[in-house]
């Protein structure tokens, strides 16, 4: 009987609080660029009179800004024997397919891709644990991936990132 108890009892085995997502201040030059492209993606969908894409411009540039400029909340990330919990959200192991570490905004984050196409992936920023830390625990219950393959859609960013700054390096 205590056997099987001891195989239910979930054991937190890594848990940490931090930012919910990788996040740096952005400087006056980034908010002008932002304003600059808004400026020209709306003069050009207006020649196409099209009120529709003209909101969604508007509405992707104001959410560009608002992400830019307000800090995310804290966050409560726990690594336990069943999953990883976010918050008050649990994904179990067989949701989850493999994960890597990827620097995002200067920041080490772990990148947990999912099975399932929504949320697709979960990006954990360490605030205060290691990366050996935290691959030592997860390499037992998920694949580590040391090189992962770039996507058409983030090789398209990175190009466009490094073609169009929107910000000055400092």
């Amino acid at each position: 009987m205590s056997e099987s108890s001891e195989y239910f009892d979930v054991k937190t085995l890594l848990s940490w609080n931090g930012p919910g997502r990788p996040f740096r201040k952005k400087g006056k030059s980034y908010y002008l660029s932002v304003f600059v492209l808004f400026i020209l993606l709306e003069i050009i969908v207006f020649l196409f009179q099209d009120p529709i894409l003209m909101l969604v411009v508007f509405a992707l540039a104001f959410l560009a800004v608002v992400l830019a400029s307000i800090p995310p909340q804290n966050f409560h990330f726990k690594i336990t024997t069943q999953g990883i919990q976010v918050e008050d959200h649990f994904y179990i192991w067989e949701e989850l397919y493999d994960f890597y570490f990827k620097r995002i905004e200067n920041m080490d984050t772990i990148v947990v891709r999912t099975n399932s196409l929504v949320p697709g992936e979960l990006r954990l920023p360490l605030e205060n644990v290691t990366r050996e830390h935290a691959r030592h625990v997860l390499v037992q219950y998920l694949p580590y991936r040391e090189v992962v393959k770039q996507t058409f859609l983030e090789r398209s960013a990175d190009f466009l990132s490094r073609a169009l700054p929107l910000e000055r390096e400092s």
